[in-house]
C-alpha cells in the first residue's frame, strides 16, 4: 500500500481578538466544519475550520508574535467571498450576530446573482454571493 505524501494545500490565515468568541459567531452564520481547536490561554489559541471545503486558520491576537487583529475604522483590502445557497438567511444570521452592514443584499439581475457585504465583530469583511442561475 502506497501512502500519499502530497503536502500541498491552500489555507486562509487571519487574526481575531479571541478565536473562541469568533468561532461561535462564524458557526451561527455559516456551516462550519471544525478541524482543530486548541485550548490554550487567550493569545495562544487557534482554530482550523472549513467553510464549503475551504480551509481557514484563525489565530488569537498576540502582539508578542506580531499577530494583530483588525481595529475599528481600519479598512482592509481583503475580504472573504462565500457563495451561499440562501443569501437572505445567511445575511440575517450575520446581522443577528452583531455584524455591521457594508452593503445590503443587492440583486444583479443581468449576472443572475445577489451579493451583500458586512464586517464581523472582529473587524473582518465578508461578501456573500448567491448564484440564482448559471
Amino acid at each position: 500500500m502506497k501512502i500519499k505524501t502530497d503536502m500541498r494545500n491552500v489555507e486562509i490565515d487571519f487574526v481575531v481578538t479571541d478565536v473562541m468568541e469568533a468561532i461561535k459567531v462564524y458557526e451561527a452564520i455559516f456551516e462550519i466544519e471544525r478541524i482543530d481547536v486548541t485550548k490554550q490561554p487567550k493569545g495562544l489559541n487557534e482554530v482550523i475550520f472549513k467553510i464549503y471545503g475551504t480551509s481557514f486558520h484563525m489565530l488569537d491576537e498576540n502582539p508578542d508574535y506580531h499577530l494583530i487583529a483588525p481595529k475599528p475604522g481600519d479598512p482592509k483590502s481583503i475580504w472573504f467571498n462565500i457563495i451561499v445557497p440562501d443569501i437572505a438567511g445567511t445575511y440575517a444570521k450575520a446581522m443577528a450576530e452583531g455584524c455591521t452592514e457594508i452593503q445590503s443584499i443587492t440583486e444583479i439581475p443581468e449576472m443572475k446573482i445577489s451579493n451583500a457585504m458586512f464586517t464581523d465583530p472582529f473587524g473582518h469583511i465578508w461578501m456573500l454571493h448567491q448564484i440564482h442561475k448559471k
